[in-house]
């Protein structure tokens, strides 16, 4: 082959990979999606709470108005409680006696008891409250338990921002229907599973904050001997 037939054959071959890549069609680049600002916020653990008992803060005028995390709806007969691994709402058993929570019940953030739980609430409002949610409570009163032979006193409270309870101040103001109800729910709660509980006398709101405090006392104690691990 001459030289001259050598460069028409290399010039006609770089014309035809040139022509095919211009048949070629470039496949679009994927662009990723752009998250939506509310799903950005709810990743971000400076805006959300991540774990109700630990991360949600107890309120400003604790302890005698407080945050608490509903764990059972009023008029519910299954046991829902705070699994304190995971911070979520988890169905612990349905009661076994023929009787429903007399009112929403749930527990106080940054607070911890003798029994190594959170301070435990019975809060008195209009309507039901769906497990995890969380509201504002006053304490009226304190009622002292016995579960099983280990202390398990239980904060009697009104919602903060029900019109119809947030006047409340004491637990005297109730009824004494009101309070009978409710003793002798908790004083038959656990009857059919052969569990003892002995219900004592209501105690007014200024025991109730006592009661509170301590638990938060108790509870900043635990944070502190934490962190010095």
């Amino acid at each position: 082959m001459s030289q001259d037939n050598g460069h028409a054959a290399a010039a006609a071959e770089a014309e035809v990979e040139e022509a095919m890549a211009e048949l070629q069609v470039e496949e679009p680049k994927r662009r990723a999606p752009r998250l939506n600002e509310r799903i950005l916020s709810s990743l971000s653990r400076r805006s959300v709470a991540a774990h109700p008992w630990h991360d949600l803060e107890i309120g400003p005028e604790a302890p005698a108005v407080f945050n608490v995390v509903v764990e059972i709806t009023k008029g519910s007969k299954v046991k829902y409680e705070l699994d304190k691994k995971t911070g979520l709402i988890k169905v612990d058993r349905v009661l076994y006696s023929s009787v429903v929570y007399p009112h929403n019940y749930g527990f106080i953030p940054r607070t911890l008891c003798e029994d190594n739980d959170p301070m435990d609430v019975l809060v008195l409002m209009q309507e039901p409250v769906l497990p995890g949610s969380f509201l504002r409570a006053r304490a009226i009163g304190l009622m002292p338990m016995i579960d099983q032979g280990e202390k398990d006193d239980k904060i009697i409270a009104v919602c903060a921002d029900d019109p119809e309870y947030r006047h409340f101040r004491d637990i005297n103001e109730l009824s004494p229907h009101r309070l009978q109800e409710i003793k002798r729910f908790f004083e038959d709660y656990k009857k059919n599973e052969n569990k003892e509980v002995a219900v004592n006398e209501f105690l007014p709101a200024a025991d109730a904050r006592e009661a509170i405090q301590y638990s938060m006392d108790l509870y900043a104690q635990y944070i502190m001997q934490s962190l010095r691990r």
